[in-house]
């Protein structure tokens, strides 16, 4: 009766023991699905493509829904009405609905992008450029409220231009349109994104002569934001896919331009690979691509300050209140590329 008692208490261990080290050696299977709304498919968010094309999120346990809701204001609605989880859209957006009164305000957690991604366009290439030729011209710019448009006028103004008065402002051009419309006559120079401005140029139908990512510095110009009752209820995932985010933007700063390129092809499967080369190329040299996810409070004061400077903010909306960079800080301190 003993030996048995024995034998039972040995097996007990075993199976114990054995069942531990299943656990461990074991990678768990679940998963979690989370709703990215984007603003536009662009090369401009080369990082969020390569965590998708390299797995980085379904390493971290997330399957991810990628919609496109051309527009700030329908992204924000989106998000909004939670017909998505998360959105990549620029963070003024969450200063307007910040502005209009929230209960359940919408937190930036996590940056994409740290410039704008939009360049000067001329008809004619110049060897020496200079901003004051602007003066007098025809300048076919950005929807106005929107980040674009708010870099690029003070960008201008920067340079001593008065865009209402220096200038023939054009701003009732949709943003898909306006590549199209420069192309048929109208401007003498366009403000443009990537890759359109690479394609008027393989096209000869313009000129890059600057970039107002350069001039209007360091913003926290896209980043993935969501509702704090979102963060609140689901703190894990938000950490997880901030980390899937972290290791992307490890992955693009230490790969060549073909590298990143192959990469994100599977997304841009209608653009010509020179051009996506081309349109990597420029932003990464640029800096664009932010390395981590904080969004730090010299970058949100810029962005007040060219707010402010468009006329588009009632008032100034402190950085803390806003911006949780939990996430961010912690993924960065432990992803390894």
């Amino acid at each position: 009766m003993k030996i048995r008692k024995k034998w039972g208490a040995a097996l007990t261990v075993v199976l114990l023991l054995s069942s531990i080290v299943s656990a461990c050696g074991t990678k768990s299977t679940e998963t979690t699905k989370v709703r990215i709304g984007e603003v536009t498919r662009s090369l401009f968010y080369a990082p969020q493509y390569v965590a998708l094309s390299q797995g980085f999120f379904k390493d971290e346990g997330l399957v991810v829904e990628l919609t496109t809701t051309p527009g700030g204001d329908k992204t924000m609605t989106a998000l909004l009405s939670n017909a998505i989880d998360v959105a990549l859209v620029g963070s003024e957006t969450s200063i307007y609905v910040s502005q209009q009164g929230s209960d359940d305000p919408v937190i930036n957690f996590a940056q994409l992008t740290q410039t704008d991604g939009t360049f000067l366009v001329a008809r004619k290439k110049v060897d020496q450029f200079n901003w004051n030729s602007l003066k007098g011209s025809v300048f076919l710019g950005q929807r106005k409220g929107g980040m674009p448009q708010m870099a690029g006028e003070f960008t201008l103004k920067k340079h001593n231009i008065d865009p209402q008065k220096d200038l023939q402002l054009i701003q009732n051009i949709d943003f898909a349109n306006i590549a199209s419309a420069y192309s048929s006559g109208t401007g003498e120079y366009v403000q443009l994104f990537e890759p359109q401005a690479s394609i008027v140029e393989k096209e000869g139908k313009g000129f890059v002569l600057a970039s107002f990512g350069v001039e209007s510095g360091h913003l926290p110009y896209t980043v993935f934001m969501t509702k704090q009752s979102f963060i609140k209820q689901n703190p894990g995932t938000v950490q997880k896919f901030t980390n899937a985010i972290q290791r992307a933007q490890l992955w693009v700063a230490a790969k060549s331009v073909d590298e990143i390129t192959n990469a994100v092809l599977p997304y841009f499967k209608d653009i010509d690979v020179e051009i996506v080369k081309s349109v990597v190329k420029r932003y990464k040299d640029q800096g664009s691509f932010a390395t981590d996810g904080i969004v730090d409070e010299q970058e949100w004061n810029n962005l007040l300050d060219v707010m402010t400077s468009a006329g588009e903010l009632k008032e100034k909306v402190a950085w803390k209140t806003l911006v949780n960079n939990t996430f961010a800080e912690k993924a960065k301190s432990t992803v390894k590329p």
